[in-house]
């Protein structure tokens, strides 16, 4: 399967997915630690994906997305942004709206 396929999939496959680097329990930095507490706190279960195991994810999506940055979420196949848009929605309350209606629709 190719990266780009791969990448299709796993936006297809996950309805609420966070690329950022390192992991929820482990994040690398502190812009994916910011996006995964803003997701954790909305108390919705969220796929992720490790861009700092799979260089080739690293380096593709953000042509795929035209989004430069991680972390990246992905909410029922459109990107939603980084960590200031997560944390701005969260402030807002947007977020788990977003979120829970996601979780309905999967």
């Amino acid at each position: 399967m190719s990266i780009l396929k791969e990448i299709q999939k796993q936006i297809q496959d996950n309805p609420i997915l966070l690329y950022m680097k390192g992991t929820p329990d482990a994040p690398s930095c502190g812009y994916s630690a910011r996006a995964s507490e803003a997701l954790s706190s909305c108390g919705i279960r969220f796929a992720y994906v490790n861009i700092l195991e799979n260089d080739s994810i690293r380096t593709t999506l953000p042509k795929y997305a035209n989004w430069p940055t991680f972390p990246q979420l992905w909410v029922q196949g459109e990107l939603i942004g980084g960590c200031d848009i997560i944390t701005k929605l969260l402030d807002s309350g947007e977020l788990n709206t977003i979120l829970q209606q996601a979780q309905k629709n999967k």
